[in-house]
């Protein structure tokens, strides 16, 4: 997690488009519209009929992609992926997607997940004479696929490396004149199929096909790998169906845009149905209710549905901070929070306020949020958290800091109530959470501490 940070974050977002002339083009407006899952860096891939050309820099997607670099990316066929660093440490050559050279020509996968056996996968590799240029899950994969290609055809070798590999994973893979989409028997990261009138396009989120009027079709399944080429579309399971996949419920709490449809619900409707049971399960009175924004904003909206607190934006964010700015040499106090959130200062004074947030993770950002309210006048500040305490930390490709980092790990309610400085803390339960979804089949491991995937390779003692 980066230093200083105290939000989750998703590690990135992968696209692919089979079929259109443009589809580098059209891979640019998909990791456009998906730039939240990632802003370290950005990559896209393309197929022209002979061989793989790519672009890969650090920086946005707006920044990277010139109409001058999309020129060199001709082809039917290609595949993108916006990268954020879990170790605060970045190189760009752990850029995807990742290219290579198989017996059966060029190849490109971009990944969006973590494997807990990579690490195990890795050394016996290495120790097979592999030669490692990145510290990526991706050329892990890669490796693995070249090994069997040695003796097997592709959708074989692929199917054979998704028994291989134990994590969470969605992958968009360009080979052989196909392009070939997966995901991990548990499904844990989301990956949606779309498709236009001359081609099928593969994304992380559902905003990604709204943008280029891409057909949403169904959600990639489980354990699916999903080819097309010239003869149509084919389905495999390599690892056959799981009676009771584990897809990250964090994705509704937070990475997720609220447009999104996934797991089978619209993410800003379940957000607004976790509003409405944390209403009902931490109600308080008050005079209006905020929400801390963006990720705050759409349960607020169902909390003063519910409470009928009226919903005001008490807190204006400022969209325009990057990720380094100059800090001033005077000493600022809280100057970080600051210089993105401000109080809306004659709507705050002599108020009794609920807070709206979508979890608390280390509490030192909620900690300045009830600062900044009391220094403008709030008469009483009373946070509410739209999940449970987040206590136990994410292994399957999700920043989280370590368990003794995690407050609500370390801390009981009332602590963590005192240490924020608000007058009422409330989180909504599991079982509150549970109401909302539509079925219980998610990976609730961070508030729980039960893994779907055994992660024991992963956690350091």
């Amino acid at each position: 997690m980066i230093a200083g940070s105290d939000k989750f974050y998703d590690e990135c977002a992968i696209a692919g488009v089979y079929g259109n002339h443009e589809a580098a083009n059209l891979v640019y407006l998909c990791l456009y519209a998906l730039q939240h899952r990632g802003q370290q860096g950005t990559g896209i891939a393309a197929y022209d009929g002979e061989h793989i050309n790519s672009e890969k820099r650090k920086g946005l997607v707006a920044d990277v992609y010139t109409k001058k670099r999309l020129k060199k990316l001709p082809g039917k066929i290609a595949i993108g992926h916006n990268r954020y660093p879990t170790d605060g440490i970045f190189s760009a050559r752990s850029l995807q997607p990742v290219i290579a050279e198989l017996p059966i020509g060029d190849c490109a996968l971009a990944y969006n997940g973590n494997l807990v056996n990579a690490f195990k996968i890795r050394k016996q590799l290495i120790q097979d004479g592999a030669i490692f240029s990145t510290g990526t899950d991706s050329e892990t994969i890669i490796h693995l696929l070249a090994k069997r290609l040695k003796n097997e055809d592709l959708i074989t070798a692929l199917s054979n490396v998704m028994t291989q590999i134990t994590g969470s994973y969605s992958m968009v893979f360009m080979a052989d004149n196909k392009l070939i989409a997966m995901r991990d028997p548990h499904g844990v990261r989301p990956l949606a199929m779309g498709m236009m009138k001359d081609g099928y396009v593969f994304v992380s989120e559902t905003v990604a096909l709204d943008l280029i009027d891409a057909h949403f079709v169904r959600e990639v399944e489980p354990g699916e790998m999903v080819v097309v080429d010239a003869s149509g579309v084919k389905s495999y399971f390599p690892n056959n169906k799981l009676e009771h996949p584990a897809p990250c419920v964090f994705e509704h709490v937070y990475f997720a845009r609220p447009d999104s449809f996934m797991f089978g619900q619209s993410v800003y409707e379940v957000r607004k149905g976790f509003g409405r049971i944390l209403a009902k399960e931490c109600p308080v009175n008050a005079d209006i209710v905020i929400p801390v924004p963006d990720s705050g904003i759409t349960a607020t909206i169902g909390y003063s549905e519910e409470s009928k607190i009226p919903f005001e934006l008490g807190i204006i964010r400022n969209h325009y901070v990057g990720r380094t700015f100059i800090e001033p040499s005077q000493n600022i106090r809280d100057f970080g929070v600051k210089i993105k959130l401000n109080p809306v200062k004659n709507l705050i004074n002599g108020k009794r306020i609920v807070v709206v947030d979508d979890s608390i993770v280390r509490g030192t950002t909620s900690k300045k949020i009830v600062k900044l309210l009391r220094d403008a006048g709030a008469k009483e500040i009373h946070m509410r958290i739209s999940a449970p305490p987040t206590s136990y930390p994410c292994y399957y490709g999700i920043d989280t800091p370590t368990k003794k980092e995690l407050i609500s790990n370390t801390h009981t309610e009332e602590e963590i109530r005192k240490f924020i400085g608000a007058d009422s803390l409330g989180y909504i339960s599991l079982e509150g959470m549970k109401k909302v979804l539509i079925d219980n089949n998610f990976c609730f491991a961070c508030f729980t501490g039960q893994y779907p995937i055994d992660p024991a390779d992963l956690i350091e003692d």
